[in-house]
């Protein structure tokens, strides 16, 4: 229903464009809002909000909504991709949520299953891994140090650009470095990443395609998301990034056989007497 609103912007009235605007901009209050606060909203008369249902090929506005709720319900529209001051809660909730699982869709559509198997062989094999992250990626890689040392592998993460130069330069061509980077532009990163390859050590990229790291790297992991780094913090490259720590450490893992599960479960175990159980009151 969106698509095929969107394809008749063009041909609509100027005011049936105004309710297609509107619809497009919050399809969730459309569907929960009477005829006259849809009307209201839009800056039309009643008439003129049945007279767009027809056009859309609707027999009114209860036929409208239904198909047009069926359709948020089976896809999930990039058309969410851009929060406005005036959406209302609801709308809010529900772009945050579709701009997340349509990247999470798109990532998993685009995977390249080679470079994941790569990826997970350089880490099976490593004597050492280190995570460099800066700003919001250096969360991204204590997140994937916390996960990779239960493994019994050594392994630590840096976020401050003087320690990944210095810890860089000691690599050597039995380690990974994961370098971690929704720009892949990062200048202190890339010179990081530049020192670790000429001391031996693989690396491995989480970043956008045709990005200096990408270039860089021995395996390239792409998030491609449809967000404004250059003015926001990223939100939904940050989670796709998670996502990716989570199949690589899920895949190393695996691949390293039924002994990690008791090294789990010791790590696991060490926990066990800083818990309160749940039968007794705090």
């Amino acid at each position: 229903m969106l698509d095929r609103i969107r394809g008749q912007l063009e041909t609509l009235s100027s005011a049936e464009r105004k309710v297609a605007e509107l619809v497009l901009e919050q399809p969730y209050t459309v569907i929960q809002a009477a005829v006259a606060d849809i009307a209201r909203n839009a800056g039309v008369s009643q008439p003129t909000v049945i007279r767009f249902c027809r056009t859309v090929g609707c027999s009114g506005l209860p036929d409208f909504k239904l198909k047009l709720a069926g359709s948020l319900v089976t896809g999930v529209p990039y058309v969410h991709s851009s929060v406005r001051p005036e959406d209302p809660t609801s709308e809010i909730v529900a772009k945050v949520f579709d701009n997340t699982v349509s990247a999470l869709l798109k990532c998993r559509n685009d995977v390249n299953p080679q470079a994941i198997e790569a990826a997970v062989q350089l880490l099976t094999d490593a004597h050492r891994i280190e995570f460099y992250g800066l700003g919001n990626s250096g969360i991204i890689a204590a997140d994937a140090q916390h996960k990779f040392f239960r493994f019994g592998i050594p392994t630590v993460a840096y976020s401050d650009t003087h320690i990944q130069m210095m810890a860089a330069s000691v690599l050597g061509p039995e380690d990974v470095l994961v370098a971690i980077s929704s720009s892949g532009r990062t200048m202190e990163l890339l010179e990081a990443v530049d020192v670790a390859i000429s001391a031996g050590a693989k690396v491995i990229a989480l970043t956008t395609s045709g990005s200096p790291l990408a270039r860089r790297a021995t395996v390239s992991l792409i998030a491609d998301t449809l967000e404004d780094n250059e003015t926001y913090s990223p939100m939904i490259s940050r989670i796709v990034h998670l996502v990716q720590i989570d199949i690589l450490a899920v895949s190393v893992a695996l691949r390293r056989g039924p002994g990690l599960i008791r090294q789990l479960e010791k790590t696991k175990h060490s926990l066990k007497n800083r818990r309160l159980d749940n039968r007794q009151p705090e």
